[in-house]
Formats: structure tokens, sequence, C-alpha cells
């Protein structure tokens, strides 16, 4: 830990705070989506940012109108 540079953990958590909020904006705006999913993909993409943005990506309601 000690030694280490905080610049590149700073950078990490811009892109996925930035990612995260993306994502969470385009839950909420989503008409398709209904109010209980969209409450639930903004949970596990707050509270598990990147990982929960990567599952918004590929499982999310826009994921399924591409397939």
């Amino acid at each position: 830990m000690f030694g280490q540079s905080w610049e590149q953990f700073g950078l990490g958590f811009l892109l996925s705070l930035v990612l995260a909020l993306w994502a969470v904006f385009h839950v909420a705006q989503s008409e398709r989506t209904r109010p209980f999913s969209k409450a639930v993909w903004i949970v596990v993409v707050l509270f598990i940012p990147f990982l929960g943005f990567l599952a918004w990506l590929f499982f999310g309601p826009r994921a399924q109108k591409q397939r």
C-alpha cells in the first residue's frame, strides 16, 4: 500500500464513476423498463460500479433489442 501511486486509483475511480453515472442516467430514462427493474439495475450499477456497468451493458434492456 505504501509507495503506490494514488493517481492510478484516482483514474480508475473516475472512469468507474463516469460509467456508472452514464448507466444510471440511461436506466432512469428508459421507457421500456418497469420501475422495479430500473431500481434493481440502479442499485447494481451503484454498488458494483464497473462490473455493474458491464452487466447492464450486456444484459440490460438494450442488449435484448440488439439480439
